[in-house]
């Protein structure tokens, strides 16, 4: 496994890991590959529907040649203190900087002095700025802005509101067993994301966006469809090359046969160097990551890698097909669901009994999925239906 860029570099070039590439945690570089992923995906389908008419421009007033507001400065000096706040204080750790850089970036911990410096420079730059393009009399200005170019505002949304809303469910599942300061550990830690809860929260905000921006939702919701099912799939890669403890139960706890024409490594896996730590310490390791599994796990990850893939070829090579607006949106969701609900029986996770079985919490939100995507389909195939007879 990668836990980070050095054991990557490790095994394909025999560098020594745990140095400096270790601030580059494999998981966390393929979130962001899944969001940029996701975003460039999107941007391409809205750009079409654009040109097909089924998404305008609205038009925003803007003023130009006045100088930097007093929320302008406040705002660029609050970055410039926490960027200068942690600088000195990660230089001086940055052996442990390397190994958990979350932990060290959202602690209280840094150089107040710098920090206030940094405030002031930053906020001067801000001024300086707006200063080269102040005008004895600023004019207001008309611009179209059209949907596709709201993406940079749209990702950064969905992005951080995701991840929020990743942590609170996956702190939910134990909840009722861990401190306050556990909670609050975990919270700030790079581990520990429920996707369905990033999912959720992220789709309530940039909902409420889109209302507010009077960008119609419907669109933008089948543009997303695919778009979500390729960045889950890059999503997935940061669990399996990680070894973040997303996988399966133990090959051997299910009467299965492995099919002779599957490779052993599809089948079951042990994820040595795994950055959760997770088995039985490897002999002859003196490195950060030295555990591996001590029986061979289902590999679920790359299960739903190539689940995810296949989901999102489908929905690409039929959003052209589709006609009726939110049908592929409402088709994602159960094939999503589908799909989460059938791998959630041979993961690890907490589950909770409910009418004689046990469940886990994404299992839930799955049928939730399912059940959404059968009624919507049906109402709006019936609606187009209607339509279609009406006007002939």
């Amino acid at each position: 496994m990668y836990p980070d860029l050095s054991y990557f570099f490790f095994k394909t070039i025999g560098t020594q890991p745990d140095n400096a590439f270790s601030i580059v945690k494999t998981f966390g570089l393929l979130l962001v590959l899944a969001i940029l992923s996701a975003a460039a995906i999107m941007v391409k389908e809205m750009k079409r529907k654009e040109a097909l008419g089924l998404l305008e421009p609205s038009i925003e007033e803007h003023v130009v040649g006045k100088p930097a507001s007093i929320g302008e400065m406040i705002v660029n000096a609050i970055v410039g203190f926490l960027l200068f706040f942690k600088i000195a204080y990660i230089a001086v750790n940055f052996e442990a900087f390397k190994f958990d850089p979350a932990a060290i970036v959202f602690s209280t911990k840094g150089n107040w002095i710098l920090g206030i410096l940094g405030a002031g420079i930053f906020g001067y730059l801000k001024y300086a700025e707006k200063q080269k393009t102040v005008l004895p009399s600023p004019e207001v200005r008309k611009v179209k802005v059209y949907p596709h170019e709201r993406m940079a505002d749209i990702t950064m949304l969905a992005a951080i509101s995701g991840v929020i809303g990743a942590k609170i469910f996956a702190l939910a599942e134990g909840f009722g067993e861990l401190t306050w300061e556990q909670i609050m550990t975990q919270f700030f830690s790079g581990a520990g994301l429920a996707i369905y809860g990033g999912l959720l929260v992220g789709f309530v905000c940039v909902f409420s966006y889109l209302l507010w921006k009077k960008i119609n939702p419907i669109h933008i919701m089948d543009s997303f469809a695919p778009a979500y099912m390729v960045s889950y799939a890059v999503g997935r890669m940061g669990c399996q090359l990680s070894g973040d403890g997303d996988w399966g139960i133990p090959i051997d706890q299910l009467p299965w046969t492995k099919p002779g024409w599957m490779p052993d490594w599809f089948w079951g896996q042990t994820y040595p160097n795994n950055v959760a730590d997770a088995g039985q310490r490897m002999a002859d390791c003196a490195y950060r990551y030295c555990y591996e599994l001590p029986t061979p796990v289902f590999p679920t990850p790359i299960w739903e890698i190539t689940a995810s893939l296949l989901i999102a070829a489908f929905l690409w090579s039929i959003r052209k097909k589709i006609t009726i607006p939110g049908m592929l949106f409402f088709i994602f969701l159960i094939f999503n669901g589908i799909e989460r609900w059938f791998v959630e029986y041979i993961r690890i996770n907490d589950t909770y009994e409910f009418l004689g079985g046990q469940y886990s919490q994404a299992q839930f939100i799955a049928a939730g999925l399912i059940i959404t995507g059968i009624i919507g389909t049906i109402v709006l195939w019936v609606k187009g239906k209607n339509q279609r007879t009406a006007s002939t």
